[in-house]
């Protein structure tokens, strides 16, 4: 009899269920989608409870549709979005809406943390910059604007932990997720007590902590009803989506490197080493003693996602003519055009931008507009401008002494050949792609494989399940128009910082 293992993946936009055979064979998979809420200039939330009905209505009929026999489910692993700040009372109800990654509002909190403690003493303990996007400057937000719900909170939850409570009532934090914390020592892996104190948060806010391929609990009886799952399986504690997606693309091993084309973008570099640089991202792997040197941007799947919602009723109607997706369409139209766009090249800082400019107040641009331009033309621009916020990262990252050769690009950026090839020409490195829309699931399900030992470890899981596709290689000639459009592409936003303040 063949076991199963399930991943689910909490997305901005919304949830993946998996079902994988151990040879990594997707057996079935199913999304459900719900909403982002923009109540004020700055804030992003979502309301955890709609991640919950989409995962348990999405695994229902992705059980029922394909005649699953749950009992050969052997575990489950959750990934999801990084820096929630899911506030939970005792008896585990969410008392607001979480701010999620994208959620600015926590800027002046920052400040004032940085006038009362030395940034570099959070730096040394955590390997992060205190920026707003990440989860404890939302709690401090929390406590100042919101103390009725500060007083009431009993612990604090990541995206992930919060799927993973709902199925065993157990509460948990994976370490891949503790980057979201300045009060996360990242080079042993453990809560700052000392730092706590000084940041002014409870300590009893914080839950245990889980590495990501350990059991967590079991799914409760409760649990069952609601999604069709059997009383029983293990759950372990998951990770950080970036994370699991990157075990899922084969990236475990010092100097592998996976390209993030999810709803965002960027990159994570895997190293044995502790490795902090201010402007990037540091987080533990899913894989123990490892890390990931991390570039993380708001555009990425996400820039072309609200072109097509908003320009692209052509693609949409061509794809319903064709049976095909708008994305291929609009894909296929960037094709048309020569890299460099003619000269049209755009910012991608559509939610403010993380690493490595770290401004809330960013915004995207498209500059070099005239009468010849097309809606292909900006189509392809947008392409690059995400490619060239990739660029910009790696080249941070290889300042900071990380070596970095080859890519394995993951998420639905990852279908488009031709924006994967605009990627390799403007970073000069080789991609190769995996079974790039399973990679996070498929991520979180070896988690749970090697937790419950159906994998010996972490190098037998990914020799048996990952496998590359395709590979790009970079073009040297479109890669010396990039290069100089990728210097213009840095001119604008240090041109156009001090307007965008004032916008």
């Amino acid at each position: 009899m063949t076991d199963y293992l399930l991943g689910i993946d909490i997305g901005t936009s919304a949830c993946k269920v998996a079902l994988f055979k151990t040879n990594g064979e997707v057996v079935a998979q199913k999304s459900g989608a719900y909403k982002v809420y923009y109540p004020k200039k700055g804030w992003a939330e979502q309301e955890p409870e709609e991640w919950w009905e989409a995962v348990a209505s999405t695994l229902r009929a992705l059980l029922k549709e394909n005649q699953i026999e749950v009992e050969r489910i052997r575990g489950i692993g959750v990934d999801g979005q990084s820096w929630s700040a899911i506030a939970i009372d005792e008896e585990g109800k969410v008392l607001c809406p979480t701010p999620i990654w994208m959620d600015t509002r926590a800027k002046a909190i920052c400040e004032e943390i940085k006038a009362q403690i030395s940034e570099e003493e959070i730096f040394e303990s955590c390997g992060n910059p205190l920026e707003p996007s990440y989860t404890l400057p939302k709690i401090l937000w929390y406590k100042k604007h919101r103390p009725e719900i500060y007083a009431q909170t009993h612990q604090i939850l990541q995206s992930n932990s919060f799927i993973v409570y709902k199925l065993t009532e157990k509460l948990s934090q994976d370490k891949s997720q503790g980057y979201g914390y300045q009060c996360f020592n990242m080079r042993q892996g453990t809560w700052d007590k000392e730092l706590c104190k000084k940041l002014g948060i409870k300590e009893s806010l914080l839950p245990p902590l889980y590495d990501c391929h350990e059991v967590v609990g079991y799914v409760t009886e409760k649990a069952a009803k609601e999604t069709g799952l059997k009383v029983g399986i293990p759950v372990v504690a998951g990770g950080l989506d970036a994370a699991c997606g990157t075990l899922g693309a084969g990236v475990l091993h010092n100097g592998q490197t996976q390209e993030q084309g999810g709803q965002a973008g960027g990159m994570s570099i895997c190293t044995n080493t502790y490795r902090a640089d201010k402007r990037l991202i540091l987080s533990y792997h899913v894989v123990p003693n490892t890390w990931l040197l991390q570039g993380g941007t708001v555009g990425g799947g996400g820039v072309i996602k609200w072109f097509e919602e908003q320009f692209g009723a052509a693609e949409r109607q061509l794809a319903k003519e064709k049976g095909t997706h708008s994305f291929e369409e609009m894909s296929s139209e960037a094709g048309e055009v020569a890299p460099g766009s003619e000269g049209l090249v755009f910012l991608p800082y559509m939610a403010g931008e993380r690493s490595p400019i770290w401004n809330p107040k960013a915004r995207g641009v498209y500059f070099g507009l005239d009468y010849a331009k097309t809606r292909a033309h900006m189509i392809r621009a947008s392409f690059e401008g995400v490619a060239y916020s990739l660029k910009h990262n790696l080249d941070i990252a290889e300042e900071a002494g990380a070596e970095v050769e080859e890519l394995h690009a993951m998420g639905g950026a990852a279908n488009s050949q031709v924006w994967t090839q605009i990627k390799a020409d403007v970073t000069g490195k080789k991609i190769s792609v995996p079974a790039s829309d399973t990679a996070t699931t498929l991520g979180a399900a070896l988690l749970a494989g090697v937790g419950v030992g159906l994998y010996k470890d972490f190098d037998e899981a990914v020799e048996k399940t990952v496998a590359i596709k395709r590979v790009h290689l970079p073009n040297k000639e479109n890669a010396q128009c990039y290069a100089h459009y990728f210097e213009i592409y840095k001119k604008l936003y240090q041109k156009l910082e001090g307007l965008m303040e004032e916008l």
